[in-house]
């Protein structure tokens, strides 16, 4: 109650209008849910767990209003490496390692900082993870009983190795639910395209195809009725050290993904996110999770829109999808075995075809610049090697990229080393941040003065916004020189940033406050009287 007091004016209005939000995005939770959990690796109510749990306490302890939390895409790749690398149980502990950082990431307030990673590294990655759950789900809409690798590569030549063993019967299956999913929206667009597409591929099976598709019960078994008792997955420090890499991946993703989420509903419903409050909840809810067999979750950009379009008013509404979803699982359990694998698929490929940011990756491409190439190469990475590996690369190539940018905004007028010189005084005007992708520039100033020695020198830093200690170092080199030489140097308008830095570093007053003035004129009386 709390919390609902931040939310002036609720009433049984708002409660009305929480509880059908709610109800709507439990019902598209539901396949949602079991649908990421299977494609990665692991048994489809452990979906729901998430769905229920996680849900839950993204919505009570997150910072956005709307957010709604769960299972997503963007975590099938990793967590089906995991899964194949280290087993269910280690995926446990991974995702509560994951949580403990996410708390740890928005208890130092880095939230504002994940929000910087640059756009063409998000829609690349995003891209890629799009085209892995869109072939991943290749075996289960046509029925191709192929090897499970990891690895895109690999997956792809072993379905082509098994295209003999194609289960007519899951395409038809698959078809129709896909039929229903694209045709649904435009029949009843208040109505989840998914669910329909789940409910007719399955009538369709049980009473035309019976036993001639795989279903959840025939490869999972059947799903509880029931929550799991609490259990805490075994820890080991040689565990936490081989899993801390997966952790951290698991991590960043949930807390880039959960931020944009919570942009996008600050968008649509023109709120407010507290972002740092956003990341201590995905991780208090991802600590939580593992103690209930469940996997990672994040904001749902998908279904937190669903929310917002069925005009729910309060995180209540939140609430009330992860307790729908749990009557669903007490009360029809036993029903949800006999959904096939191949009514699921469809449900996966569209959403990495909704995911997928086709169009943004068209224009950026289309640009033929350094984004363009920064998000080709953390495509082709993220689908070939990794998630971590593409992200990685993706990353140090902006980085290198901003620095290249940020060092040709330095300019030193008059061809960079000299302004004015009138006896034995030299003026040297610098524009832009000085810092170490720019210090080449400095550092050619610095040489020239050295070797021509002028009387006076006087430094312009009036438009100089940022200095990083690699340019102080090479200043402080000069200063030592004039020093040494006898020789007058000056510095001009030091202010804000470079001024702290240069006290912090003790050079200001290495140079004397009578050497630093803040108009130009002043500074020529000084070199000439």
């Amino acid at each position: 109650m709390k919390r609902l007091g931040r939310y002036s004016g609720y009433n049984l209005q708002a409660l009305r209008r929480d509880v059908i939000a709610g109800v709507v995005v439990g019902i598209v939770a539901i396949p949602l849910g079991m649908s990421f959990a299977i494609a990665s690796g692991v048994n489809p109510e452990y979906g729901l767990y998430t769905v229920i749990i996680g849900g839950l306490l993204i919505s009570l302890l997150g910072g956005s209003r709307f957010q709604i939390g769960g299972p997503t895409g963007a975590f099938v790749p990793i967590l089906l490496g995991v899964v194949i690398q280290f087993g269910y149980q280690d995926l446990l502990l991974a995702g509560m390692l994951a949580g403990i950082l996410l708390v740890i990431f928005g208890l130092l307030k880095l939230g504002s900082l994940i929000k910087f990673i640059p756009r063409p590294v998000v829609i690349g990655f995003t891209a890629g993870i799009a085209v892995i759950i869109f072939t991943g789900q290749i075996g289960n809409f046509t029925g191709i009983q192929a090897e499970q690798e990891e690895g895109f590569l690999l997956k792809m030549q072993a379905l082509a190795a098994a295209a003999d063993t194609i289960n007519i019967y899951s395409l038809i299956v698959a078809s129709v639910s896909l039929a229903a999913i694209l045709l649904t929206p435009r029949i009843l667009p208040k109505v989840p395209g998914a669910l329909v597409g789940l409910i007719l591929s399955t009538l369709a099976a049980v009473l035309f195809f019976p036993g001639n598709v795989a279903t959840i019960g025939s490869v999972y078994g059947d799903i509880p009725s029931q929550l799991p008792q609490l259990q805490f997955p075994a820890v080991t420090l040689d565990k936490i050290i081989y899993l801390l890499p997966s952790a951290i991946a698991i991590a960043l993703l949930g807390g880039v993904e959960s931020l944009l989420s919570a942009t996008v509903a600050d968008n649509m419903a023109k709120t407010k996110h507290h972002s740092n409050r956003e990341l201590v909840g995905q991780g208090i809810a991802n600590i939580a999770v593992p103690l209930f067999g469940g996997i990672p979750a994040t904001g749902a950009i998908a279904r937190t829109a669903t929310n917002i379009r069925n005009k729910a008013f309060s995180p209540v509404s939140g609430v009330v999808h992860c307790i729908f979803v749990l009557l669903i699982l007490l009360l029809l359990a036993p029903y949800a075995s006999a959904i096939p694998l191949a009514s699921m698929a469809p449900i996966l490929m569209v959403v990495a075809w909704n995911m997928s940011e086709r169009k943004e990756v068209v224009h950026i491409i289309r640009m033929r610049t350094f984004d363009s190439f920064i998000l080709a190469v953390t495509f082709v990475l993220t689908v070939l090697a990794d998630l971590t590996v593409g992200v990685g690369c993706g990353l140090l190539l902006a980085f290198v990229v901003f620095v290249k940018r940020m060092s040709a905004v330095l300019f030193v007028k008059d061809e960079q080393i000299l302004v004015k010189e009138t006896d034995g005084l030299r003026i040297c005007q610098f524009e832009g941040p000085l810092f170490f992708g720019s210090t080449d520039i400095l550092e050619k100033v610095v040489e020239k003065a050295m070797r021509e020695e002028p009387d006076s020198l006087v430094l312009d830093l009036q438009k100089v916004s940022y200095m990083d200690t690699s340019a102080e170092a090479a200043l402080h080199k000069l200063v030592e020189h004039y020093k040494k030489a006898s020789k007058q140097l000056l510095l001009l308008g030091v202010h804000g940033q470079p001024e702290r830095l240069l006290k912090k570093t003790g050079l200001l007053a290495k140079i004397g406050k009578e050497h630093t003035v803040n108009k130009r004129e002043e500074a020529v009386r000084i070199c000439t009287s």
